[in-house]
């Protein structure tokens, strides 16, 4: 989804130009820095589902209930990482089109994805995922 509403966002970006050429010098720079902090945070998670040998496919069946690394802070480094590093490549590319497709984007994890995956995450683990629910935010 992250992907798709990017896309979207520049397809009309290269047709509207939203940024005029040299705006916001610096903007680039941060970009990849911000860039590079959301690719940290959603690697990190993945690294972690793996080292756990459990699915990143949202609804399918996962091996164990992951609860240290970054799901300490918060249940979806995953997507808050995609978050990120979406808004860092928008700010390199200077691109304003992806940024409002952005919402959409986490509208419909927020609302979709994410209960559909709590949903599996509750039939599978009970009252162990209850718990952890209740001392660990879904964004941060």
């Amino acid at each position: 989804m992250f992907v798709l509403g990017y896309l979207l966002g520049a397809a009309i970006e290269l047709v509207r130009h939203s940024v005029p050429a040299g705006a916001f010098p610096g903007a680039g720079f941060i970009g990849a820095v911000v860039f590079a902090i959301g690719a940290v945070i959603a690697g990190s998670g993945l690294v972690t589902f793996r080292k756990a040998r459990t699915t990143t496919v949202p609804g399918e069946k996962s091996a164990q209930l992951v609860t240290w690394g970054p799901y300490r802070f918060t249940r979806n480094p995953m997507y808050v990482g995609l978050t990120v590093a979406y808004l860092g490549e928008a700010l390199i590319l200077r691109q304003i089109w992806p940024l409002l497709f952005l919402p959409l984007v986490l509208a419909y994890v927020n609302w979709v994805v994410i209960p559909l995956e709590e949903t599996r995450l509750l039939e599978v683990f009970g009252a162990d995922y209850d718990r952890y629910r209740a001392r660990v935010r879904r964004w941060i």
